[in-house]
């Protein structure tokens, strides 16, 4: 019998201002087995980041087709693909067959460097594909605060992500290296 994901729930309040685009969303969020806080917080960044009511969190099971968040069309086509980690570059080429756009998202520090060093060949042939990071301190700082059951508030500004907690705020910056 497969162990099944944990769930947790997140109330985001977004106020993305570079973007214009404000909206409450409540998200579920499948933390499977072999996954981090670290990476269930990255996924809630990417999502904060990209918002949009088309926007899904994909459920976290090993051995899976999907991406971790898809925003797709009305009509089923997947706009965007965003994927949170260190994927195998063929991932990410098969990922930009199937959609108009593939965004991924690092928060692992010195790790993915080194990683997208050793990829970037590869990775400069994925016409569609964008490769960002996020400040590996504040993900890991996030991930502290994570909880079954989340109230987050974030705003947007300038390309970092502020999300506001009962101790302070947390600040992400993101990076593009791609």
């Amino acid at each position: 019998m497969a162990i099944k994901p944990t769930i947790f729930k997140a109330a985001l309040s977004l106020a993305d201002l570079d973007r214009h685009h404000y909206a409450d969303y409540a998200l579920t969020v499948a933390r499977g087995v072999t996954e981090s806080d670290e990476r269930m917080m990255a996924r809630i960044v990417a999502f904060a980041l990209n918002a949009d009511e088309r926007l899904e969190l994909s459920a976290e099971i090993a051995d899976t087709d999907e991406p971790s968040l898809a925003l797709k069309d009305y009509g089923g086509r997947c706009q965007l693909w965003i994927e949170v980690g260190l994927p195998d570059p063929k991932r990410l080429r098969k990922a930009a067959s199937r959609a108009d756009e593939v965004v991924l998202y690092l928060y692992h520090g010195r790790q993915a460097r080194i990683w997208l060093d050793g990829n970037r060949a590869a990775l400069e042939d994925i016409r569609k594909l964008r490769v960002m990071e996020l400040d590996p301190l504040a993900v890991k700082e996030l991930a502290a605060l994570a909880d079954r059951t989340m109230d987050i508030q974030c705003t947007v500004q300038d390309g970092r992500a502020a999300f506001a907690h009962s101790g302070g705020v947390v600040e992400v910056g993101v990076e593009r290296l791609l």
